[in-house]
């Protein structure tokens, strides 16, 4: 297969953009989902099908809806979405930790096809109402009839399973779920959980043949994150008793805040297709107590991830803490307080943006401007701290972290991710969800 292009002609070809985020979503389309790299991704990934779903609906309707569809096929008999899909195609060994590790076919309720036993965010309720909206036609709208059940059981096992503390809020059980996989906020957790040197010895990481591996988690990350699947899995991923046994349990506020959104997009897509808006309503604005009254920090002013088996909140100023603004019931206090961060001199959102918005606090003494969501920025995380900012009525921040986002694509090309500070490309080249986001942001009126 030819090799997508990287890069375009600049800032001012927005045309050229377009065609280069096109062209990568054909090139990483595989029947009926797109995989987020060809390379170092090779399966299909949940929360990247959501973001590549709403570019999709831009130039390729029918694939916004079959990527969901064929993600959603996956789904748990409990209602977990998996955070991969695994491609049977493929050969055993592409990607790493592959079905061999997870195993989850033994597991009691999980799917024919083998999945990992973990999920993501739960962006896919907001990804549909928004893939509607971009193609608001009648295929879309039957597709919103199929989805909502779906959709609805993904966020019941969330409330029923994974609310561990009993607080309203939903529970992450291995930092992959929050999907800033290696942030600096899951280190003090991280650092309990013990490392079997023999877990790693058993396997052999793919990551660094395509990644420089000074980019990447290190191998004590990885020989912990083993672990944590190792425990799961044993268990048959069973979440009756975490609380008691299991080593990583944490309240992520960008996991909540997606969990609240959901319900939010999920009243809007009921009143669509004849359902009851009322009681998902009520479930958000329970959602968003429980996130301010457990995981809002007054002192530093942002929300910071709990850590349920430690009992406090975790002290690491990441971009996890914005994430909320995405809540449209956020109260105004928290809000304001949120964009304070935001325009500080951490995160640097502006009306002109100097350099990108990092995914780590650009002045704390462990920022990394390289090392994966150590300090490098994203696009789908600025996306939604865009979507927040003008929730709240700030678009002309929103405006600036537009043309920010939008500059960092026409510099370097659609990376999984880009250096802090000068926008060069990290990661993956021909990324999925990078290319999907900037076809939403250009579509955009600012």
């Amino acid at each position: 297969m030819t090799a997508a292009p990287t890069r375009t002609g600049g800032p001012g070809d927005l045309a050229g953009l377009r065609h280069l985020a096109v062209t990568i979503l054909d090139a990483n389309w595989e029947d009926d989902h797109t995989v987020p790299s060809r390379t170092l991704y090779p399966h299909q990934w949940s929360w990247d099908s959501a973001f590549i779903a709403v570019g999709l609906a831009h130039v390729r309707p029918e694939r916004a809806w079959q990527e969901l569809a064929s993600l959603f096929r996956a789904q748990w008999a409990d209602g977990r979405v998996p955070h991969i899909v695994f491609n049977p195609a493929l050969r055993v060994g592409a990607y790493f930790p592959g079905p061999d590790l997870w195993r989850s076919t033994d597991a009691q309720g999980a799917p024919a096809v083998h999945t990992s036993g973990l999920v993501q965010p739960p962006v896919h309720a907001l990804a549909a109402l928004l893939a509607y909206r971009r193609a608001p036609e009648p295929v879309g709208l039957a597709a919103l009839h199929q989805l909502y059940p779906a959709l609805v059981a993904q966020q019941r096992y969330l409330a029923d399973r994974r609310d561990v503390a009993g607080d309203g809020l939903v529970c992450i059980v291995h930092p992959w779920e929050s999907g800033l996989d290696n942030s600096p906020a899951w280190d003090d957790p991280m650092a309990a959980v013990p490392a079997a040197a023999s877990v790693m010895r058993a396997y052999r990481r793919h990551d660094t043949a395509h990644a420089d591996a000074a980019h990447r988690p290190t191998d004590l990350d990885y020989a912990r994150y083993l672990a944590i699947v190792a425990a799961y899995r044993d268990r048959g991923y069973d979440d009756r008793g975490l609380a008691d046994r299991h080593p990583f349990l944490v309240e992520c506020p960008l996991f909540n805040a997606a969990f609240g959104a959901a319900e939010h997009a999920l009243a809007e897509i009921a009143a669509l297709i004849g359902a009851d808006p009322g009681p998902h309503r009520a479930r958000a604005a329970q959602i968003t107590e429980a996130l301010v009254r457990r995981l809002y920090d007054p002192a530093t002013g942002t929300f910071q991830p709990g850590d349920v088996r430690a009992g406090r909140l975790l002290g690491a100023r990441t971009v996890l803490g914005l994430t909320p603004l995405i809540l449209p019931d956020l109260p105004t206090r928290q809000a304001d307080t949120l964009v304070v961060e935001a325009r500080s001199a951490r995160f640097g959102v502006a009306a002109r943006m100097d350099r990108p918005l990092p995914s780590h606090d650009r002045t704390a003494p462990d920022f990394e401007p390289l090392r994966y969501w150590r300090g490098p920025s994203w696009l789908n995380i600025g996306w939604l701290v865009r979507r927040g900012l003008l929730a709240h009525g700030h678009p002309e921040l929103a405006a600036g972290l537009r043309r920010s986002m939008i500059g960092l694509v026409a510099g370097a090309g659609c990376h999984e991710y880009f250096h802090p500070d000068t926008g060069a490309g990290l990661g993956s080249a021909a990324f999925g969800w990078t290319a999907a986001l900037v076809l939403d942001l250009l579509a955009d009126e600012e």
